[in-house]
């Protein structure tokens, strides 16, 4: 069917990207136009330029993977609300897949996944559309729907944010799984 082990290192991956996502967009936001960076590999100056060229690649991918583990807990945008999947194609890997000593587990239902965020409830069903959306139309071709967004920054904080939180809820927790550790150690940027 499945190699199991390679999934699950697959989704740690998607996780990690999702970290990035949020370390990116976080660092990112501290300046109002992008600083010059210069990024040294075994001490060794390696790139030099501008902070976007580091950053705008982390956001976008880490959007990427935020949709894939929308998708692989069941997840997905029908006419702009948030949906579930219904029948998956034959290759597809989705949660209900894997089981526990309770059976298999089930695919995140909207409603349940909605009523995990601590605001409104429109609000994060509008993050997380807003996500399957530009990764489906935004990164094919140019858009400016998530970026030029008065709410846009908001919707990728939530989402960055949410979608950990429901993939720990309902695929880690439930296989006794801890989540994964962070592949990297970031500093807080001096003032």
């Amino acid at each position: 069917m499945f190699d199991e082990q390679k999934i699950k290192y697959l989704l740690n991956h998607r996780m990690q990207s999702v970290a990035m996502l949020r370390w990116a967009f976080d660092l990112r936001s501290s300046w109002r136009e992008a600083p010059s960076i210069a990024v040294y590999v075994d001490s060794k100056l390696t790139v030099e330029g501008s902070l976007d060229a580091i950053t705008n690649p982390m956001i976008e991918v880490g959007l990427v993977h935020c949709r894939a583990l929308l998708e692989f807990l069941g997840l997905c945008d029908s006419k702009g609300s948030l949906g579930q999947i219904k029948d998956r194609r034959k290759t597809d890997v989705g949660v209900e897949h894997f089981q526990n000593a309770a059976g298999p587990l089930k695919k995140v239902e909207p409603e349940v996944a909605l009523s995990r965020y601590d605001g409104d409830r429109a609000e994060a069903e509008k993050a997380l559309v807003a996500v399957l959306h530009v990764t489906n139309k935004g990164l094919a071709h140019n858009t400016m729907d998530l970026i030029e967004s008065p709410e846009g920054a908001k919707l990728i904080e939530i989402a960055s944010r949410g979608v950990p939180a429901l993939m720990v809820s309902y695929f880690y927790t439930p296989l006794g799984l801890q989540k994964p550790d962070s592949w990297i150690t970031t500093r807080p940027r001096e003032p």
